[in-house]
Parts: structure tokens; sequence; C-alpha cells
């Protein structure tokens, strides 16, 4: 009896300890009504109700196995969408019936004036080019169409001279929000210098407005290289190059300059100047230990030989956290804008919608103005100047950049058929920009995720090219083969002194 007892008994305990796990099980799979309710009282991951669909919820509660799927999933999609490319083959035919009506080669040209419809500042003053250095070549060669000829020689002399020449003096360009520093070079020449203030791979943190960002070397220098091959050249030529700060700076620094030099605790030598913004200790300049890299811009001519008109871009930005732009609320602007001389007729407005597409590609914000030389009046093109800001943001297209295209519909037929020949190849915009860049010496000028942003930003300003011919009665109302055909002239229209788009 004791043995049948004591079998009786196991058994028991063991049915009862089975009933505990199971009823355990249960209440870790489907939590108390009332346990609910503590977690949604206190703002956290909801269980039920609408509140679940939250995205942060549905984050939490996936599994590494669920995770997994995703990203299969994600490269599934990805190698099929790099299979079923978009050739924008519709676009392409649209170039070659305009090419055609006007005996033109699809791809078009910028311009058919006669070589003394765009005379050179030299032409214009008549400048004894035997007795001029590197940089009065340079800018005395700026003409009406351009910042300098297609793979002109001079470009290579003004680079390798920024990048070899001594350095006998600097001083702080005065104004801007950030430091600079006017560098002269043993010869006379000048240049533009602004420092290295991070690495490459620190991107604009995403809660910083466009006008509070940090300004970047390198991107200045992939500006002027995206310029050129974009078919634009209205950049001035700019470089990188690696200071030692103790020779080229602090012993020729004066004055307040020199009073912001210090040694940091990691026994760096760091400067800060003075500046709006970001000239304290806590946003110090540093070398390493007092190497440190930097652009350098070559300076345009003085403005007392070709003085400069400042205009307010149609386009520009509130600078304030919650107000907005005109632009940004009227879906017809355009219609604004092109009613407006110099806008109305001729190339400006289509100068703009280049402007639009070279800074989306870099995803650059931060275009308040721009500047013309008043020597060549208004029909001459904008000067691209300031690009510190560009490259912040690989992963983010900041399609309201574009706003000029898609609210006026209107495009250059050389730059629709440049961005479609780097679209479909044989080689990419990326690579062409990469090889460009690796002769600087401040190499790799951009990380590869800015690259293959810049190949994705070309697909983006084509569809909206697409989108624009899609809506036309007819497709030379978007796509202009020569600047004089865009015409919006009409009698007693105001007239833009350079203040009038607040």
């Amino acid at each position: 009896m004791k043995l049948k007892e004591r079998l009786a008994m196991a058994a028991l305990g063991f049915s009862l300890a089975v009933v505990l796990l199971v009823l355990l099980d249960i209440n870790l799979v489907i939590p108390h009504t009332e346990h609910g309710k503590s977690l949604s009282q206190h703002g956290r991951v909801k269980m039920g109700g609408r509140e679940s669909e939250n995205y942060k919820s549905r984050i939490l509660q996936k599994t590494a196995s669920q995770s997994q799927e995703s990203k299969l999933v994600k490269s599934e999609e990805n190698d099929k969408s790099q299979e079923s490319k978009d050739e924008f083959k519709d676009i392409f035919q649209i170039l070659m019936k305009i090419a055609q009506k006007h005996n033109r080669h699809w791809k078009g040209s910028k311009s058919n004036r006669a070589k003394n419809d765009n005379p050179t500042f030299g032409e214009v003053v008549s400048m004894n080019e035997e007795s001029s250095t590197v940089w009065d070549r340079f800018q005395y060669g700026i003409s009406k169409e351009e910042m300098y000829p297609d793979q002109a020689p001079i470009i290579t002399e003004v680079v390798d001279s920024m990048r070899q020449l001594p350095i006998v003096g600097i001083t702080q360009k005065e104004g801007g929000t950030q430091l600079k520093l006017i560098i002269e070079y043993e010869d006379g020449g000048q240049a533009l210098f602004k420092p290295m203030r991070f690495p490459r791979t620190q991107e604009t943190l995403p809660n910083h407005f466009y006008f509070t960002d940090y300004e970047r070397h390198n991107a200045e220098v992939a500006a002027f290289h995206l310029d050129q091959l974009l078919g634009f050249r209205r950049a001035v030529p700019v470089t990188g190059r690696i200071l030692n700060i103790t020779r080229d700076i602090y012993s020729l620094a004066e004055g307040d300059l020199l009073k912001t030099f210090f040694i940091s605790p990691a026994g760096n030598l760091c400067f800060h100047g003075k500046c709006s913004y970001y000239c304290d200790t806590s946003h110090a300049i540093c070398g390493n230990p007092d190497m440190l890299e930097g652009s350098f811009a070559a300076f345009l001519p003085a403005k007392s030989v070709a003085p400069r008109k400042t205009w307010r871009h149609p386009w520009r930005r509130s600078y304030h956290k919650r107000r907005k732009a005109k632009w940004e609320n009227d879906p017809d602007y355009c219609e604004v804008v092109k009613d407006v001389y110099p806008y109305n007729k001729g190339r400006r407005l289509l100068d703009v919608m280049d402007l639009s597409i070279f800074d989306f590609l870099m995803g650059n914000m931060d275009r308040h103005h721009y500047e013309t030389f008043k020597l060549f009046g208004n029909d001459t093109f904008p000067v691209h100047l300031d690009h510190g800001r560009a490259f912040g943001r690989s992963s983010h297209d900041e399609m309201s950049i574009l706003a000029p295209l898609y609210q006026c519909c209107v495009i250059r037929h050389s730059t629709t058929a440049m961005l479609l020949s780097y679209h479909s190849g044989p080689v990419l915009l990326s690579a062409a920009l990469n090889r460009s860049l690796s002769s600087d010496p401040i190499k790799p000028v951009l990380t590869n995720q800015h690259l293959e942003a810049v190949d994705r930003r070309v697909g983006l300003v084509l569809q909206v090219v697409r989108e624009c011919l899609d809506t036309a009665e007819m497709a030379e109302n978007v796509v202009f083969i020569r600047d004089d055909l865009y015409s919006n002239v009409k009698p007693d229209q105001p007239v833009d002194d350079g203040h009038y788009f607040s």
C-alpha cells in the first residue's frame, strides 16, 4: 500500500506542476486587462487598439526572425529596382524631336552665340596678358557666358598654385556666420580658406535647421568639381590642402585672431577666431596635432574692377524655425516670378533652374542670394558661390530644393540631355565625380553614401521633368533648346532691382 500511495502522490504532484506551468505560460502570453491599462496610462508601448499601430510599437515588437525577413524582402526589392531601372526613354525621344526640329544634336548646347557675343573681362578692359599673373589670367578670362572655358589650362594652374605656393599672410574674413580666413600667397594671389571641422562621416544632425548647420570644407571642393562635370562652369576653382597650423597660420596670425589660439587637453593646437556662430572654445578648429585640412577657393576680380550685383533668390527660404517662405505656401508662385524682369525672358529663369538642380544634387538648402557681374548686364550667368552646407545628409533627398523646377516646369534642353546621359551611362555621375575628386590632396573628398545619393537624385530630377512634360500642352513649353525661345514678356511688368523678392 505504501508503494501505491507514493506512486499516486507522485502522479498527483506531477499533474499539479504541469497545470501551474500552463497557467504561468498563459499569463506571460496574454497579459491581464489591468496590466494593459497600466502600460497605457504611462504612455509606453500600448498593447491594443489604434495606439498599437504606432510605428515605434511595431519596431519594438518585431522579432529577430521578422527583422531578418524584412531585410531579405528589402534586398529583393532593391535587386528588382536595379534590374528595372527607368531609362527615361520617353524624355530621350522628346529631346530628339526638339533637336531635329532645330537642326541640332540631341545633346544640344548651352548657346549658339558667336565668340564676339561672349566677351571676357580682359577683352572689355584691354588687359595685357603678357604681364599678368596666373590669378589675373583666370580673373580676366571670366566671360559673359561662364567662369572659365571648357578644359581651360588656366584652371589647372590656379588650382596648382593654391595647393603649392607658400603662404605669407592670413587675415580673418569679416562677416559671415563661421570662421573663414583670407590666405595671401608669395606671388600676391589670394584664396578663401575654410577649415575642416569634423570627419566626412559626420552628417547634419536630424534636429538641426539648414541655417544652423556647420560648413564643410570638403563640400566646397566637391561642389566645384560637380559644377564642372554638369557643364555649368559657374563656380570658382576650389581645392583641398593640408596645412601645418603652427607654420601656416599661428606664425602669421595677428591681433584678435592670435589671441584665440590654445592647446587642447588632447595636446592639439586649436584656434577659433571671432564670428557670429561657432567661434568659441567649445567650437574650436583643432589640428592633429597641428595638421589641418581645408578648402581653398580662388578670389573673383576685385569689385573695383568687376563690380557685382547681389540678387535675392526668388525661392529663398525664410531662415526661421517656424515661418515659411511665400513659395512654400503658394503652388502657383512661379507665375509671380515669371512676371518680373529679368525672369520674364531669356536665360535668367533657366539659370535658376540649373542652380536648383545643382543644389538638389548635393543637398544644399542654403541659397539665399546670388551674384552677377554688372559689366555684362542682366544677360549673364549667376555665380555659383558658397556651398559649405552641401553634402550634409546622404540618405535624405530634400525635394523642396527643386521647387523652381516643379513650380515653373521649364528647363534647358542641354541640362536635360546632360542629366539623361549621366543617368543612362556608360559613366554615372557618381563615377565621374569620384574620378575627378581622386586628384585632390584631401581625397577621399566624399563618402560612398554621398556619391550614391548624387546618382539617385539625378533620377529624381528626371522624374520631375517627366511629370512636367506629361502635363504640358507642348514639350517645347517645358524644354528650351535656346534661351531666347523662352519669353513671358507683357506690358508694364515689374523690374527686380535685386531686392524685389522678400
